[in-house]
């Protein structure tokens, strides 16, 4: 069992590896010897599963799992952590934008008593257009889940083992690392870190991506979408009262002769989108309901490197 366990997801990152390995084991040999370095391939298009191959066969602190397919970071996360048996277990991106040299910040912050140590990003170096994505992305998440959502923080953070144990036990089969953290509670704290440009390739997380992220976040994490699509009904409701007592004031009077073709049709058609809009969401949570019951693995592993 390692003091130290450091998990990072791999996607698409061949020419980063070497580097990534050698600054994370320069930054950890400050706090411990006893550490292990563990990298989850998720089924890139390069050969970023071949460099980890060499260099966990090489290293005996490198530990390698590729994945059968292309699960997603988080899923990926999970892998990692199933596998840490680390005291204290360190999560950070591959691109180097979570800077090595920062985990021996965290780690000291740990050992004033907290569990979990969550880096928040000082000074993003990513563009106007990611940044303003991620704005927005965050801001929705938060609205439609209900929950305070930060945006300068992602997956970068130390863990302890009593954490590591609760975030792994949960095996829903939506994940997002974040929000598991927060569910799970226990004694936590923010630091800030020096946030790295990105030295090679482009992020994975198009505006689609992000959507999709978004909206599986929402539907496992939330029931805020039913409740909004309960109060538009009530609200409506309440409208259509109001204009039938109108409409039947006028009527009492004498104003209303013929009843209008177009009043008709335009509430037709809008309580007619209210329907098929609550059906449909009622259809997503259905649908994630599904997935859920089949008890599909949440992953599944090609292969793994460890030193016996």
């Amino acid at each position: 069992m390692a003091h130290l366990s450091i998990v990072s997801p791999v996607y698409n990152a061949e020419k980063i590896i070497p580097q990534l390995i050698s600054r994370i084991e320069i930054s950890v040999q400050k706090i411990t010897a006893d550490y292990e370095i563990i990298l989850v391939e998720d089924k890139g298009q390069d050969n970023s599963w071949e460099l980890i191959e060499k260099e966990a066969s090489a290293n005996s602190k490198v530990v390698g799992i590729k994945l059968s397919r292309n699960f997603g970071q988080h899923y990926a996360i999970t892998a990692g952590l199933d596998e840490a048996d680390g005291d204290w277990v360190v999560v950070m991106d591959c691109d180097l934008q979570d800077q090595p040299e920062e985990i021996e910040k965290l780690y000291h912050k740990a050992q004033e008593g907290f569990e979990i140590v969550i880096a928040r990003r000082s000074n993003r170096k990513d563009s106007f257009v990611k940044k303003l994505f991620s704005k927005m992305f965050y801001r929705t998440l938060g609205y439609l889940t209900g929950s305070k959502q930060d945006e300068t923080v992602a997956n970068f953070g130390i863990y302890s083992r009593k954490a590591v144990n609760a975030i792994v036990s949960m095996r829903e089969s939506i994940r997002y690392f974040p929000t598991m953290v927060k569910w799970v509670g226990f004694k936590s704290v923010v630091v800030p870190v020096e946030h790295a440009a990105r030295s090679e390739g482009n992020t994975s997380y198009n505006l689609k991506r992000l959507l999709n992220l978004a909206l599986d976040i929402i539907l496992a994490y939330s029931d805020k979408p039913i409740r909004l699509v309960v109060k538009t009904g009530l609200f409506i409701s309440f409208l259509s009262v109001v204009i039938a007592l109108i409409y039947f004031i006028k009527w009492v009077k004498g104003d209303v002769v013929v009843l209008g073709y177009t009043s008709l049709i335009i509430s037709i058609w809008l309580l007619s989108g209210v329907i098929l809009s609550t059906l449909g969401i009622i259809g997503l949570y259905v649908g994630k309901i599904f997935e859920g019951v089949k008890k599909r693995p949440i992953y599944i592993i090609e292969k793994i490197i460890k030193e016996q």
